[in-house]
């Protein structure tokens, strides 16, 4: 599925984060992934976490501020890179206008803004509006990607000398081109593992910025082994919801699997992910328990980043809730 990259300054991750809640039903369906900085686990080189991501992602969200202008990586680096990317055909880039700023004279410009007409998210009544008219652009993106069209391809140069060679006429043909594919049981468990592996990493750095940005609040993450880890939350001192997360268990329950509170045992669980496969892709999909609560069927598709939200969900909600 494309892949989608958030460029932005982070004065303005209020707002990432508020468009990033808007591409949820994208990312259930499986229709994108999405990556941010934040998403950077503890230990991993940054400059190069950001550079592996910014050269091959597919689709390239500039969040406009003045303070994404001001800011040197977001422009001098992050920006060039994407407009190269862009105009060299391997990415789509969409400049998201985030607040009123001077962003008319910009390399990008040149390119169709969302919202519409590039009327600043700060500046519509409804911002809820603004978003989804964002997430609308990223759908339309997306399918783009589906059917094989990306940003424009420049054209080659030629010698003087050299007649330029003729093109074949395009003639009607089916939009129905897909096959069918076929995933191995060993494709599956590696998929299983590497969801796994983000599960633990979502958990990990959400915890962090969770007592970031509340007082009072603090995150505990344990890796416990391979296969396991625990989460737990605090509010001054006190805990408020802790949760163990472990791959396989036997039976039904040889997923990726959720149980309340900490835990070395394999024998219960509150929710397990499991890998399924359609006829074009993998996917994670719920016993169904987790969902009943959050009022969603359990035939979703999940993403791993889909998954991640799930279990994540489960352990906050408790703290969501009044106390």
């Amino acid at each position: 599925m494309p892949s989608v990259f958030f460029s932005y300054s982070h004065a303005d991750e209020t707002l990432r984060d508020e468009l990033e809640k808007q591409l949820s039903m994208l990312k259930r369906q499986g229709v994108i992934e999405t990556w941010h900085d934040r998403r950077i686990g503890a230990g991993e080189e940054i400059d190069r976490a950001i550079d592996e991501r910014l050269n091959g992602d597919d689709i390239i969200l500039l969040l406009v501020s003045p303070d994404f202008i001001a800011s040197r990586y977001c422009y001098d680096v992050e920006m060039k890179r994407a407009m190269e990317r862009h105009q060299a055909g391997e990415a789509i880039v969409i400049p998201v206008i985030l607040r009123p700023c001077d962003w008319q004279p910009a390399p990008f410009g040149k390119l169709n803004a969302s919202p519409p007409d590039g009327k600043p998210i700060t500046k519509w009544t409804d911002r809820d509006e603004a978003f989804l008219e964002v997430a609308k652009a990223v759908r339309k993106a997306a399918e783009r990607f589906a059917f094989g069209s990306r940003a424009p391809q420049p054209a080659q140069a030629r010698p003087a000398s050299v007649a330029p060679e003729p093109q074949p006429v395009a003639g009607p043909r089916s939009s129905n081109l897909r096959l069918a594919k076929t995933f191995t049981e060993r494709e599956k468990d590696r998929f299983k593992q590497e969801t796994f592996e983000f599960v633990a990493r979502f958990f990990e750095n959400s915890l962090g910025e969770l007592g970031k940005r509340n007082p009072g609040i603090e995150g505990d993450f344990r890796r416990v082994d391979a296969n396991r880890f625990t989460a737990a939350i605090y509010k001054d001192g006190k805990a408020k919801a802790r949760c163990t997360v472990f791959l396989g268990g036997g039976g039904f329950a040889s997923g990726i699997n959720y149980v309340d509170g900490e835990t070395s045992s394999s024998n219960s669980i509150n929710e397990t992910l499991r890998v399924e496969a359609d006829d074009q892709a993998m996917f994670l999909q719920s016993m169904g328990m987790a969902m009943v609560r959050r009022g969603n069927g359990a035939e979703q598709k999940l993403s791993q980043e889909g998954a991640a939200e799930l279990y994540w969900d489960m352990l906050i909600a408790p703290l969501q809730q009044r106390w």
